[in-house]
């Protein structure tokens, strides 16, 4: 009973701990505005820094899906402006798609230092737990469509 309680206590008190509650907040935005932000970062999500013969399939693959169901998709990165036609070769090459780098998309009325997303796909934050709920969500929408009798996305 008091591990019950500890339980209940820490949902209402860190209430994003729960991914059920993320992927709700995600339906609850998109059916709101229609689509999503969809943050990542380069490096070590969809590029291999390090040279290491890692792949990024998943997320790259789950990128592509957003795309089509008309998500907006940024690219959050702490690299130098330098690195950044290297950047957009790379993602233009490997059919990644992007709409902007470090920018928040200009229908957000509010601009600030931190770019604007409702989810963020990054290496060094979370990266399993934010790709399952956005893979949720994604699914969710797509049997959305199936159900009434909307083509497949994919």
């Amino acid at each position: 009973m008091e591990t019950e309680n500890k339980n209940i206590e820490q949902e209402e008190s860190d209430f994003y701990m729960n991914d059920d509650n993320c992927i709700a907040r995600l339906r609850e935005e998109h059916k709101k505005y229609g689509s999503l932000i969809v943050a990542y970062d380069f490096d070590n999500c969809v590029f291999d820094y390090y040279k290491k013969g890692r792949k990024f399939e998943k997320v790259i693959g789950l990128i592509r899906i957003c795309k089509e169901l008309g998500f907006h998709l940024v690219v959050f990165t702490s690299c130098n402006d330098d690195r950044m036609p290297e950047i957009r070769k790379y993602l233009d090459d490997n059919n990644i798609p992007f709409h902007s780098i470090n920018e928040t998309p200009d229908y957000i009325p509010f601009q600030g230092r931190k770019i604007y997303y409702n989810i963020l796909l990054d290496d060094r934050s979370g990266l399993a737990s934010a790709f399952h709920q956005l893979e949720m969500v994604v699914y969710q929408i797509r049997s959305e469509k199936n159900k009434i009798g909307m083509d497949d996305v994919a």
